[in-house]
């Protein structure tokens, strides 16, 4: 990509890069704050990202039973979570979702109190570009950053990317910036995850940023066969069967994937899904409409019939891992940074654990806000004027060697299948876990020293490097996590290791560190080389 500064160009105080939930919060937060916001999105905001095609609950709970609320949460944090944190998205939820009502229709009970707690997510991202457009900021759609831009000393000051009509260079140059890209999917082809291809993990990383939690990068839900209908809402009340209809044991709740996962080992899984209460059927097709159009169109009765079922992996969507945040506005260790929803970690509000849809709906709402706060103070401290600035992006972008074909398809389908495979990471080991990192780092050698391309075939490019790190990060983390915790399970160390019990940052390009934080002194000495 030429350091082209003749193409299309703007200026603005706080550049928000994502249009989901969180990136059109950190929108509106900015703007309120007197800031100039341009919001550049990979899709159609509004319609892009995971929220836009499910029914998001929220963590919503009443100011007296927030202590029992967090105290059960940091019990199941696994020793990882921050009671802080946690006490301040609950907050932040209570007052901020009843200031969508000028957009957004809420629902109510049979006593008619306002419902605030599930959304409807096509609705609700509708409201939020209306809220983003009333509170004065600037979209522009179908506009992907391929990088983000420096000054000589090293603070972020803005982006560069392509507009995918006419598949024009443009660059913005800005005060701040807000990464809310959402999370990487590792292209498991989740439902609403085609543009969460990890893209600012590799921007932050770029920029001096560091990740933390990506261990925690496996989580997996079920859906459909054949389907991509990924809401699991539902299955908390299935029963499971095999092909010749023996019900299984398995039992309900969050860990259930694991179980699955076995019985998909052995051959094909079958659910019913009879034992959904009469008012949730009701209120279905309201608050998860997704979810019921399949088996409509496929004319099975979901609440009758038996079908089969596969497991889904959600990757850092609802996993927990992503840009490590390093204060309490969401700045990243890259200044000038700022990070927020899938694009950050969630170790702090929810531990080893995902945070499932409420928690992280909740996240998105709150670190969106702060970020944009954040970035918006930041700008206005900052003296721009006759600024030189510096692309940083490398892989996918500027090859270290001679431009040549990449097999770019088979580097996404080698992704697919180290971060999807069952066998793989789901039930992990240290040696599996090694060669797929052995794999992976073969094919980041070959996209950072051969791929590039032009307009659409360098986004191509660049998501394949985005994803191909991600991954490079979760197996280069998971390795280091010699125990299980959470959701990431080794079956060659079962239990928990208490030295372990503290957050472990990824960073690096070439060559992945990982290191732990120094929570207690048997820690401080826990480093490692990918």
């Amino acid at each position: 990509m030429a350091d082209d500064f003749e193409a299309p160009h703007w200026e603005t105080d706080v550049l928000v890069i994502g249009g989901g939930l969180a990136g059109t919060w950190a929108t509106i937060a900015a703007a309120r704050e007197g800031a100039r916001v341009i919001l550049a999105d990979k899709g159609y905001c509004g319609t892009s990202g995971v929220t836009a095609t499910a029914g998001p609950g929220h963590w919503w709970v009443p100011p007296e039973h927030r202590e029992a609320a967090v105290a059960d949460r940091l019990k199941r944090s696994l020793g990882l979570g921050d009671p802080d944190w946690m006490a301040r998205i609950l907050d932040l939820t209570w007052t901020s979702l009843p200031q969508l009502s000028r957009h957004y229709a809420f629902s109510t009970d049979e006593q008619g109190r306002v419902q605030y707690r599930g959304l409807r997510g096509p609705e609700y991202m509708r409201a939020m570009r209306a809220f983003a457009l009333e509170a004065g900021a600037t979209i522009l759609d179908h506009h992907p950053v391929l990088e983000l831009l420096t000054n000589a000393d090293g603070v972020v000051t803005g982006a560069a990317g392509v507009a995918l009509r006419g598949e024009r260079p443009w660059t913005i140059r800005a005060g701040a910036v807000v990464l809310a890209t959402g999370g990487c999917a590792f292209a498991s082809r989740l439902l609403g995850s085609a543009t969460n291809t990890g893209d600012g993990l590799l921007m932050g990383v770029e920029a001096g940023a560091d990740l933390s939690g990506m261990e925690f990068s496996n989580y997996y839900t079920p859906m459909q066969a054949g389907t991509n209908m990924a809401r699991s809402m539902s299955f908390a009340f299935a029963r499971w069967f095999d092909e010749a209809d023996h019900e299984l044991d398995i039992p309900a709740g969050p860990d259930v994937s694991p179980h699955l996962a076995r019985a998909l080992l052995k051959g094909r899984l079958y659910c019913r899904l009879d034992r959904i209460p009469q008012d949730i059927r009701e209120v279905m097709p309201q608050v998860q409409p997704n979810f019921v159009r399949p088996f409509a169109r496929m004319g099975i009765d979901a609440y009758a019939e038996r079908f089969e079922v596969s497991l889904v992996s959600e990757g850092t969507v609802r996993g927990v891992g992503g840009l490590r945040i390093d204060g309490q506005l969401c700045q990243t260790a890259a200044p000038g940074l700022f990070a927020a929803g899938d694009a950050a970690s969630r170790e702090l509000v929810t531990g080893a654990i995902s945070g499932g849809g409420a928690v992280n709906s909740s996240w998105a709402l709150s670190s969106g806000q702060w970020a944009g706060q954040g970035a918006a103070a930041f700008a206005r401290g900052r003296r721009r004027a006759g600024e030189r600035l510096h692309h940083l992006g490398q892989a996918g972008l500027r090859p270290t060697g001679r431009l040549a074909g990449v097999d770019l398809p088979a580097a996404v389908q080698l992704v697919r299948e180290e971060m999807g495979a069952y066998d793989r990471n789901i039930f992990r080991t240290g040696e599996a876990l090694a060669a797929s990192g052995e794999k992976l780092d073969e094919a980041w050698r070959e996209i950072a020293a051969h791929a590039g391309g032009w307009g659409r075939g360098l986004l191509r490019a660049r998501e394949t490097a985005a994803m191909v790190a991600a991954a490079r990060w979760s197996k280069a983390s998971a390795v280091q996590r010699r125990e299980s915790r959470g959701m990431h399970r080794r079956e060659d160390a079962p239990g928990l290791d208490p030295r372990l019990a503290s957050r472990q940052r990824a960073q690096g390009l070439d060559r992945v560190v990982t290191r732990f934080e120094a929570a207690s002194p048997e820690n401080t000495s826990l480093e490692a080389v990918a």
